[in-house]
């Protein structure tokens, strides 16, 4: 799964408040070395399931039918699986040995999401087939099966999904809906006969059954993991090509659509070939097709379903006409996430939710790798990785923070796994360990691990043990436990002397961390690489400390070079002013690294705030975009200290315009023939933040390119069209919000109807905040696009839109996906700037969430608490350096 680009208010959320029930008990992994948790009783195990599922989509309800065959494990008088949100019928078992059916008496257990199927006698152990008449809810959300609404020049149409990660398989299916329960499937779909139906694999029938309905059998699938299983139906289309081995791969969308999935299709194409190959392990099903879906969820934007990958279409489709080149880079890297996932994660499963780092950090780690390799364009610098490292550190340096492997015990932990740890900090420290063993030995364990456990479930431990073997002498594994065992970041402070004609450098390893300046270090064995005077890389292993001798006296030392290392490096002051004076000569890569270290350095107070900005003032004007993006998000954060402050921050804006200005008067408005993909996204950026720091001359420009574009839609180019009217939104007048309303109102695109309803949440006018608020519970935005708004409003005016979301919110739960609740209320206030929030998320979440799922809420406190007492401190370091330097 791939968290959503929109989903800035939780990364990972939880579902209502469920108990465990009193026989949850951990459970013998598939490699008997450890144990893992379940929520079942051990009695029963699934092997094969036969579900038929009918849907009434304008009643949004479903009729199903399953068939289970089992083995009982041991005596017992009941079947114990789970199950939610359904209503059963006729029930009964059959034992493979003896025939003759038994008949179940089935009670629901609502807070714990099973389904008890008792029986007069005990079965003793051996195979039966279970089976159920049931029938269940359509919902409006990406829960179980749900249903999406989206409009068309023939008006409004629906189409039916299903979202199972991490724990909804049970509202569509009886099942036991655990990822250590691994059976094969067979699916059966009635849907009307103009409509197209899709599963994980090909149907291998279609007939006709009458009254306007159809039935599609699909092939069985292979043996995987309830959350896998997938079905849709709706007016689609679908294109498809071959890859070297055969495989059918497919895009499919709305009727009319398709074509926009052209670049997907052929992605996942060259995706797939890359993948084959270094797996080592063919793809093995015969189709992958990847679902266009209209709306959106605060959840997550793609889901890797086992040959059926589904994404929301801002995800999957490039629409001429409003898509940038970040929209492309955009769909390759989620195709190359979801079908990475089809590997790690499908074919092989963590055994538990405390590995879900298995499927998402390798995830990540492999689009990364994948579409640096197959489009360097877009990644000119190799900076790609480094930003990936450094975006996990804000969340990681809190007290909040987790290890990456970590322990779950309910759903409502699953769902909040899934966040910047699991996916960025997972992906990092990958990219750490392929660099400390080199990559033919990663890639030797990588192939090793899935030989081994392939169709089965894995512990991380079970990984590791195949990468010591492919690495021998590394203390691979005592490096791994490390970094995935205990949560946290290093920090290695550095410092150097000249020992006679070398440079003899100290390093000396502790903890960064944000809110805990007392706190007594972690310990890890961290591989550093040092560059010297030479511009030879030396590595070393430095645990606790290390001495490391480079050749030569002459230049500075660089720590962590390459920036592949997931530390932070506290330089002394003599090492980071020669480093500040030969700054330029770093590798764009070098220069990123040093900037990022030093401003989060400088936050607390480590580093004094001096050094960042002196930094931001080297860069040249014709440097390379990597590091005026970076120039501009520093000088976007600074800005942030002084919001609210009308009498310093006019101070730092002078000197932030006076950097940013001329860059994107150089770059200009309007794309230029052949210029890198860089420049066109550093265009976006600075006009973006520039409108945000209340530039007058680019509201000015913008408003103008709007009026154009009211007049003339084409005359706003597809690069500059999303940050052009952010701008004209954010500092909207109530003519201008009704002109953007009238927008939304006629687009008969679903992708771009979402964007303009988005765009009526972000302005800086709190009547027209207000506004939106009201509108997203209506029926107006579509089901899915309500709860974005709020979040949309909460980003400018978190006090009012937490309040308001409060104030509603039974409304407001039914507009958030299940897996999304107990973090998304807390994520409205995540912007808020003062203590009465952390009082207000307090006290609705002693209200309204269990204590087991309330990490989110616990993250949001810690935030706004942080950011307070650091805007105190760092304030008077940086109005201190704008005096010096004459603003």
């Amino acid at each position: 799964m791939r968290c959503s680009l929109a989903a800035a208010i939780a990364l990972a959320l939880a579902a209502s408040a469920v108990s465990i029930p009193a026989f949850a008990q951990p459970a013998p992994a598939a490699s008997g070395a450890v144990e893992v948790t379940t929520q079942l009783p051990r009695t029963a195990k699934p092997l094969h399931y036969r579900v038929e599922v009918t849907p009434h989509a304008e009643q949004m309800r479903f009729d199903g039918k399953v068939s289970i065959d089992i083995e009982v494990l041991s005596a017992t008088d009941r079947i114990v699986l789970q199950a939610a949100a359904l209503t059963f019928g006729n029930s009964q078992i059959t034992s493979a040995a003896k025939g003759g059916p038994s008949i179940a008496k089935v009670s629901l257990d609502e807070a714990n999401q099973t389904a008890t199927f008792a029986f007069d006698k005990p079965l003793a152990p051996g195979r039966y087939t279970l089976a159920a008449d049931y029938t269940g809810i359509i919902n409006t959300q990406a829960n179980g099966l749900f249903a999406l609404d989206y409009p068309t020049e023939a008006g409004k149409k629906r189409a039916l999904f299903t979202q199972f990660e991490n724990s909804d398989a049970r509202r569509f299916i009886p099942s036991w809906d655990e990822p250590g329960y691994k059976a094969t499937f067979d699916l059966t779909l009635n849907v009307p006969s103009a409509q197209m139906a899709v599963s994980n694999m090909p149907a291998t029938s279609t007939r006709e059954l009458g009254n306007g309905l159809k039935q599609v059998v699909f092939q069985t699938t292979p043996k995987m993991s309830t959350y896998l299983l997938f079905m849709s139906a709706g007016e689609f289309e679908r294109s498809t090509v071959k890859d070297d081995n055969g495989t059918e791969i497919g895009v499919i969308a709305q009727t009319g659509k398709v074509e926009q999935a052209r670049f997907a299709l052929e992605a996942s194409r060259d995706v797939m070939r890359e993948y084959n190959d270094y797996f080592g392990v063919a793809y093995p099903l015969p189709k992958l097709d990847n679902v266009a879906a209209p709306g959106g969820s605060q959840f997550f934007s793609a889901m890797e379903n086992w040959g059926a990958i589904f994404t929301f279409e801002y995800a999957l489709l490039l629409d001429p006409a409003v898509s940038s080149v970040s929209d492309k880079q955009g769909v390759f890297s989620i195709a190359a996430h979801e079908i990475a996932h089809q590997w790690f994660g499908n074919l092989v499963t963590m055994a538990w939710w405390d590995d879900l780092w298995l499927n998402e950090g390798f995830a990540t780690w492999m689009e990364g790798r994948t579409t640096r390799k197959l489009h360097p364009e877009w990644d000119l610098n190799n900076v790609d990785a480094a930003l990936t490292s450094r975006g996990a550190m804000g969340r990681d340096a809190m007290a909040t923070t987790h290890p990456i492997v970590q322990h779950v015990a309910t759903v409502e932990q699953a769902s909040q796994a899934f966040d910047g740890i699991t996916y960025g900090k997972g992906a990092a420290v990958i990219g750490m360990f392929e660099d400390y063993v080199g990559a033919d030995a990663w890639r030797d364990g990588v192939r090793s691990y899935l030989r081994a456990h392939a169709y089965g479930n894995a512990v991380t431990d079970d990984l590791w043990r195949e990468m010591d073997k492919a690495a021998p002498g590394k203390r691979f594994v005592q490096v791994a436990h490390d970094f995935t065992l205990q949560p946290g970041i290093p920090l290695i402070r550095s410092s150097s002397v000249c020992v006679d004609g070398r440079t003899r450098v100290s390093l000396q390893q502790g903890e960064y961390t944000i809110d805990r300046k007392d706190k007594v270090p972690l310990r890890w064995r961290v591989p550093v690489t040092l560059r010297g005077a030479d511009g030879k890389d030396v590595r070393t292993l430095v645990d606790g400390n290390a001495t490391v001798d480079l050749p030569g006296c002459a230049g500075p030392v660089l720590v962590n070079a390459g920036q592949k290392g997931y530390y932070r490096t506290l330089y002394s002051p003599e090492q980071f002013k020669a480093l500040s004076e030969g700054f330029e000569r770093l590798p764009v890569v070098d220069q990123l690294g040093v900037m990022m270290d030093a401003s989060a350095l400088a936050a607390v107070g480590l580093q004094p705030e001096a050094d960042t900005l002196d930094l931001t003032a080297k860069v040249a004007g014709d440097a390379p975009p990597d590091l005026w993006q970076r120039v501009t998000r520093t000088l976007g954060s600074l800005d942030d200290l002084f919001e609210g402050d009308a009498s310093r921050q006019p101070a730092f804006r002078k000197y932030a315009y006076a950097r940013l200005q001329p860059v994107l008067a150089s770059l200009g408005w309007d794309d230029r023939e052949g210029e890198s993909a860089q420049a066109r996204q550093l265009r976006s950026s600075l006009i973006g933040m520039l409108g945000a720091m209340d530039d007058p001359q680019v509201i000015a420009e913008a408003r103008r390119r709007f009026d154009a574009f009211l007049v003339k839609p084409e005359s706003l180019s597809p690069e500059l069209r999303r940050t052009v009217l952010g701008v004209v939104a954010r500092h909207a007048d109530a003519k201008t919000w009704e002109q953007l309303h009238a927008l939304a109102k006629k687009e008969t695109s679903s992708m771009v109807r979402d964007q303009y309803y988005q765009l009526l949440a972000v302005g800086k006018d709190k009547a027209l905040a207000q506004r939106a608020l009201d509108m997203a519970l209506t029926d107006e935005p579509g089901a899915t696009n309500g709860a974005g708004m709020i979040g949309g409003v909460s980003r400018e005016h978190p006090d009012m839109a937490f309040d308001f979301a409060v104030a509603h919110r039974e409304k407001v739960e039914t507009l958030v996906d299940g897996t999304s609740r107990a973090g998304y209320f807390p994520g409205l206030g995540a912007a808020a700037d003062n203590l009465q929030m952390v009082d207000k998320i307090n006290a609705f979440a002693d209200k309204y969430i269990a204590a087991t799922s309330r990490r989110d809420a616990e993250t949001v406190i810690a935030g706004i608490q942080t950011r307070v007492r650091l805007r105190g401190e760092r304030k008077p370091q940086v109005d201190a350096w704008l005096r010096k330097n004459g603003y």
